[in-house]
């Protein structure tokens, strides 16, 4: 894990995209369950429940944020292994994301792609999405979970010269 900041920002014909690069060194099917089963997103992100499926609307358990709320996550698009589209809604919002996995010999790039219609929240974004798939990688290697103090605010002016 490196705590330097990865994202990088792409104008797109209605807003932005905000896209996070991960490496590792495993199949594109142990990866996408790691992103996609509920005991396994439960050690990074949190676990879900409900029926997943294209159109349909699950409930995901922010566990590492504070009072660990549920927030609905409705699925856009689900292309196992390679592809899932989500709306994940809060109080901050509506997030649209996607999750890109691809392998080559072994090794799985996993590109998470925020989809903005601004920039205005991105030095608080940026840096939440790179501790979040830090902790995907620390779940994943068995290393100790990442501080999230270590990427906020510490990473805020990073991402906001993105903009």
């Amino acid at each position: 894990m490196t705590l330097e900041p990865t994202g990088r920002l792409v104008p797109t014909p209605t807003g932005y995209d905000l896209i996070l690069t991960r490496t590792y060194r495993a199949r594109v099917d142990d990866v996408w369950a790691s992103v996609t089963e509920s005991e396994r997103t439960a050690r990074w992100f949190g676990p879900w429940r409900g029926q997943p499926a294209p159109g349909r609307t699950v409930e995901v358990q922010m566990t590492f944020e504070e009072s660990a709320p549920w927030c609905p996550m409705r699925i856009e698009a689900c292309e196992p292994p390679h592809r899932l589209a989500v709306a994940m809604e809060d109080e901050a919002g509506s997030w649209p994301m996607e999750l890109l996995l691809a392998e080559t010999g072994g090794t799985t790039e996993l590109r998470l792609v925020h989809h903005l219609a601004s920039t205005e929240h991105l030095g608080e974004t940026g840096p939440g999405w790179e501790y979040y798939l830090d902790m995907l990688t620390a779940a994943r290697t068995g290393e100790p979970r990442p501080d999230f103090e270590d990427y906020y605010p510490a990473q805020k002016a990073y991402f906001e010269s993105l903009a």
